[in-house]
């Protein structure tokens, strides 16, 4: 029988109160609690508290053993955000390991440190940081439903924890430190990229591994003018400023910035602000490590002896001062000469044998080469090319270096190249983004290549590159606040920025040759983006800290960037800035020498955008041939799947025989085209597949269908029926309609509304020209008439079948006149009568084809006899078939020339005296408008009168006629 006790433990304690075996702990169990704070962490597992207990008697205990964890908790406020700092509870055997909350959104940063005896001479930081998808309840996408390599955003997010925290390692630790940041959980409110930098600075304060923080970081944001201190994501889609600062007790560490052109007085005045935010974060992080931190380790630090340093400092410097001193030197010729000097040290050094020296002579020399060039620049204000320090380097802009692309540029600063190109897609092909926080996609990308050969190196291209990234993204965010809005702009576009040789600051000119390909390509930018990279060499006390000389440099060489203390990259316009990066190697800069480099940053900046302008100072218009083409149509769900097909074959069909791409999303149709043509063709497969609203009076292409006696049915408009009646054929029906028409033919019809029954009344003689401009003259049998004045060009007659006719050499010579009367074009008289004969041929050929529209009967011209006699005479007659009133009109109406002839046009004749009106004005003569839709034409003579105006009536005289009876006209004097 099992018995139940029932016990009280009111005034003996509750292990004597048990019977022994009942308080042995089990193997197998354990009740994880929490105490809140320090003074709870050794309290005893059980208080005098009454305490009921009822357990059946059995092989197991009753009470299984409770194990306290020691978890300490900081909770704080920053604006309006409560953030909780804790320790303790998960990841306990990291060397320091902390979770931060704001917000449900939860961040664990871990560190860790090798066991190695740091025998390198730099320090192997590594930060990975990753967004599992677990952290908002979803599945991954992939193949696999796990994370792979690292995205670009992680990768972002590592370079924004890495760069604070790096100068705050003591010189000569160069153990191996490893940084994960993992986000636990995130709500998508908050991002979790500066509490990760919180948690590492944590993190770093509770382990043993020597580190100069805590620091702080925030984010600043600006909505309508008020800063707002770490916004959300809603706020800060709103922002105008997107500021990130890192900093600690009275330090400068690293700043962040995109924004939309803000001042740089406005900048400052955020950076000032943000600074005392910043520092809210670094007394938690004290009381923390207070509570639960580890006592720092002794690590064995890699410096250089004091001796060592002067005995190779004596050696090399008098060299190094005069490779330094002499500005001829360029980047390669000063590393091979600093080669050869550090070559012979290391044969002197093993003359002597002196291993300790060898050791770090590379390592030394460097420093000696530092020191040289920092103490000129501070000195003597005298920087390595010989220019001021507040100098820009030459520069060379080129855009439209490769017109068959979209956008081309070529921008050098120096020895510093980039090649921008340009290349914009439809919507569709905007990057997708797997982010915890922020949009899911994005329209405009900047990508930056840094290959080996611009520095003259050897290496393998392989993944993403942390640095690459890096740059990539700094150019894309200066860029981004002058592109127009996406409601204006749908265009996704793509920045490549190839490195074609580095000498400093290649990100920046990636942003100015941007800037050049993005106008090149006729993207609507608001105005030029440019950047310049500021640097900082000074003296600093070794006792104190504090800087007591420092010199601020402005677009710095490479090696003023390795050998310097900051690299402050200050891109944006000639209005405000658009993006920032703060990167330094000291272990912070005063706040007032960042803003006092601002300023040198907007001179720079403004000109370099001087220069740009020069080369191209306002976006080129995208009517360019090759320039891509970009149209949406929203569209009902049956249309929509009129245009789709069966699995999408209408859709795939279009594309391939057009060329153009076609995105469908939410009922809108996006169809992109590499140029004018292809969008043409695109539209009228769309067209014809979805069908547009018909309106009266418009052409549409269609298909005949079926052929009727009285007429044929045309398919048109998106599978819409239309009835061609026989009437509408042609301006002169023929017998029978399939003399006209034959089915699977495609033309073009207008639609003339419908008839009683609702049918759709379609015509296609209402598209070809009336029966007055069918009009011929008769062929001059008589070349005598035109070869008295030798006459070289003439006026022909354009009808339907000369127009299809002259598709190929005389293409270019073809123009339609939008009246009612007949189009001219001035050519040879050779031309005229090859043209003559290549006509007759083509109608002859064009007559036995009965499956196609015959939209200009055959006219018969009547030759007469009375015309040829006055041929004979030297005196030519034109004849036409035209109405007998038209026959009749005279040519001249009445001027003040009262002594010129008025004749009609079938009585003009040689030596005749008319006024007419220019017509027409050709390269080579007029086209002269006589009468009754006659026309003449005048030939420009050498040296002669060529200011003449449409419209304008002139004194002429008929001297000649033409092989087709076309009348050849001299100008008369005054």
């Amino acid at each position: 029988m099992v018995a139940a006790l029932a016990i009280r433990a009111s005034k003996k304690p509750l292990a004597s109160a048990l019977p022994r075996f009942l308080t042995w702990r089990s193997p197998g169990f354990r009740c994880f609690c929490s105490s809140s704070s320090s003074a709870d962490l050794f309290s005893p597992p059980f208080s005098d508290a009454e305490v009921d207990v009822e357990s059946p008697v059995s092989d197991h205990p009753m009470f299984p053993g409770r194990k306290f964890l020691d978890t300490v908790k900081v909770e704080f406020e920053i604006g309006s955000r409560t953030i909780t700092i804790e320790t303790g509870k998960i990841a306990r055997f990291a060397n320091g390991s902390v979770v931060i909350t704001m917000d449900e959104t939860n961040v664990l940063s871990a560190v860790s440190s090798a066991k190695t005896d740091g025998s390198r001479d730099f320090l192997p930081l590594t930060v990975d940081y990753q967004e599992k998808q677990f952290a908002q309840g979803m599945i991954p996408t992939t193949f696999m439903r796990r994370e792979g390599a690292p995205k670009e955003r992680e990768l972002l997010c590592g370079r924004l924890i890495d760069r604070p925290i790096r100068p705050l390692f003591p010189p000569g630790f160069y153990h191996e430190v490893q940084v994960m940041v993992n986000v636990l959980s995130s709500n998508g409110k908050q991002d979790p990229d500066v509490m990760s930098t919180n948690a590492t600075s944590a993190a770093l304060m509770l382990s043993d591994i020597p580190w100069g923080g805590p620091i702080g970081m925030i984010r600043v944001g600006r909505i309508d003018g008020q800063f707002v201190f770490n916004p959300s994501m809603d706020e800060l889609s709103l922002s105008d400023l997107n500021l990130v600062y890192a900093c600690s007790r009275d330090k400068t560490l690293m700043i962040d910035v995109q924004a939309r052109e803000i001042s740089e007085k406005d900048l400052k005045s955020a950076i000032k602000l943000a600074h005392p935010e910043a520092v809210k974060y670094i007394e938690p992080q004290v009381r923390l490590a207070q509570k639960a931190g580890k006592q720092k380790k002794e690590y064995k630090l890699s410096m250089i002896m004091d001796n060592t340093l002067e005995k190779i400092s004596g050696l090399t410097k008098e060299p190094i001062e005069a490779i330094f001193t002499n500005p001829a030197y360029g980047k390669f010729e000063r590393g091979e000469a600093l080669d050869k000097i550090t070559q012979d040290v290391r044969a002197k050094l093993e003359e002597e044998f002196d291993e300790e020296s060898l050791k770090v002579l590379p390592k030394a020399v460097d420093m000696v080469r530092k020191q040289i060039v920092r103490k000129r620049i501070i000195d003597k204000g005298l920087r390595l090319d010989g220019r001021q320090l507040d100098e820009v380097r030459p520069l060379h802009c080129e855009v439209g270096t490769y017109p068959i692309l979209h956008g081309s540029s070529i921008f050098s600063r120096g020895d510093t190249q980039v090649l921008c190109t340009v290349t914009i897609g439809a919507p569709g092909d905007a990057q997708r983004l797997d982010s915890l926080v922020g949009p899911p996609t994005k329209r405009f990308m900047l990508h930056y290549n840094f290959p080996p050969f611009c520095i003259n190196e050897v290496g393998k291209r392989g993944g993403l590159n942390r640095r690459e990234v890096g740059h990539g993204t700094l150019a894309e965010k200066a860029l981004l606040a002058v592109l127009p809005p996406e409601v204006d702009f749908q265009y996704t576009v793509r920045v490549n920025s190839e490195v074609m040789s580095s000498d400093g600051s290649t990100s920046m000119a990636s942003v100015c040759g941007g800037s050049l390909a993005l106008m090149d390509a006729g993207i609507p930018v608001k105005e030029h983006v440019a950047g310049v990279s500021v640097g900082l060499v000074s003296e600093v006390d070794p006792s104190t800290g504090i800087i007591t000389e420092y010199r601020i440099l402005t677009d710095i060489l490479g090696l003023e960037d390795h050998l310097g203390d900051m690299d402050f990259k200050i891109a944006g316009t000639k209005r405000g800035i658009t993006a920032i990066q703060l990167d330094i190697k000291l272990a912070g800069i005063p706040l007032d020498i960042i803003c006092e480099s601002l300023e040198a940053g907007r001179k720079g900046r403004i000109q370099i955008i001087d220069r740009m302008e020069e080369a191209l100072g306002s976006p080129r218009t995208m009517n360019d041939g090759n320039a891509p083409r970009l149209a949406t149509m929203k569209l009902d769900d049956e249309s929509i799947r009129r245009l789709l097909g069966p699995l999408g074959f209408q859709r795939k069909k279009i594309e391939q025989e057009t060329g153009a791409r076609i995105a469908l999303s939410d009922g809108t149709v996006t169809i992109v085209a590499k140029n004018q043509l292809i969008m043409e063709k695109a539209q009228q497969k769309v067209d014809f597949l979805v069908g547009r609203e018909i309106q009266v009076g418009r052409i549409y292409k269609g298909v005949i269908s079926s052929i009727k006696e009285y007429g044929a049915f045309v398919e048109f408009n998106g599978g819409q029926q239309g009835l061609l009646h026989i009437s509408e054929l042609s301006h002169v029906p023929p017998t029978k309609v399939s003399d006209a028409v034959s089915i699977g033919q495609e033309l073009s019809v207008m639609c003339m509304g419908q008839d009683v029954r609702g049918n759709i009344k379609l015509s296609l003689k209402a598209t070809l020209p009336k029966r007055g401009s069918e009009k011929k003259v008769l062929e001059d049998s008589n070349p005598a008439s035109s070869s008295k004045h030798n006459v070289n060009v003439s006026v022909a007659i354009l009808n339907d079948v000369s127009a299809s006719a002259g598709g190929e050499s005389e293409a270019e010579n073809l123009e339609y006149s939008s009246s009612s009367t007949p189009s001219f074009v001035i050519r040879s008289v050779d031309e005229c009568d090859s043209q003559g004969s290549a006509d007759t041929q083509h109608i002859a050929k064009k007559s036995t084809r009965k499956s196609l529209p015959k939209p200009f009967p055959k006219r018969k011209i009547k030759s007469r006899t009375d015309s040829l006699r006055t041929l004979e005479n030297q005196k030519v007659s034109l004849s036409m078939d035209v109405n007998e009133e038209e026959s009749e009109m005279s040519i001249c109406k009445k001027t003040k020339f009262s002594s010129f002839t008025k004749v009609s046009a079938s009585k003009l004749k040689l030596g005749d005296r008319i006024t007419a009106k220019v017509y027409q004005i050709r390269a080579h003569g007029l086209v002269l408008d006589v009468a009754g839709g006659v026309r003449g034409m005048y030939k420009f003579e050498v040296n002669g009168r060529r200011d003449f105006e449409a419209g304008k009536e002139l004194r002429v005289r008929c001297t000649s006629f033409s092989a087709k009876g076309i009348p050849v006209f001299s100008l008369l004097k005054d």
